[in-house]
């Protein structure tokens, strides 16, 4: 999952995350990534003032981020294929436990409609 701004409170029980920008794993897409990267560093390039410099820039970093979870995400899961389906789960949330009264996350934030 790749989770932008925001907060993450752990409890023994649950780990709550409150997001700006919060994706799940399937959902990234490398490609879409690379190209919105490349026309952020075209857009850097045109900047004209310092505002402008520095809100692209945040996006820069953001994407880059991105990048580097998607091929961690990649490399996770070459060396641990999942055998079944909640194998699986565990290692998109992270083997995080179980909560008895819901899932082990909880998700809030500006683009919740995504999750």
């Amino acid at each position: 999952m790749f989770v932008a701004g925001g907060i993450l409170e752990v409890q023994p029980e649950v780990v709550t995350v409150l997001a700006d920008t919060a994706i799940r794993g399937h959902d990234l897409d490398e490609a879409k990534a690379t190209e919105a990267l490349k026309a952020a560093e075209e857009a850097r390039r045109r900047a004209k003032d310092k505002q402008e410099v520095a809100t692209v820039e945040a996006e820069l970093a953001s994407l880059a981020a991105q990048l580097a979870a998607i091929r961690k995400l990649r490399q996770k899961k070459i060396k641990e294929k999942p055998q079944n389906k909640k194998n699986a789960r565990s290692l998109l949330l992270g083997g995080g436990r179980k909560n008895k009264n819901g899932p082990p996350f909880s998700f809030s934030g500006l683009d919740s409609d995504i999750l």
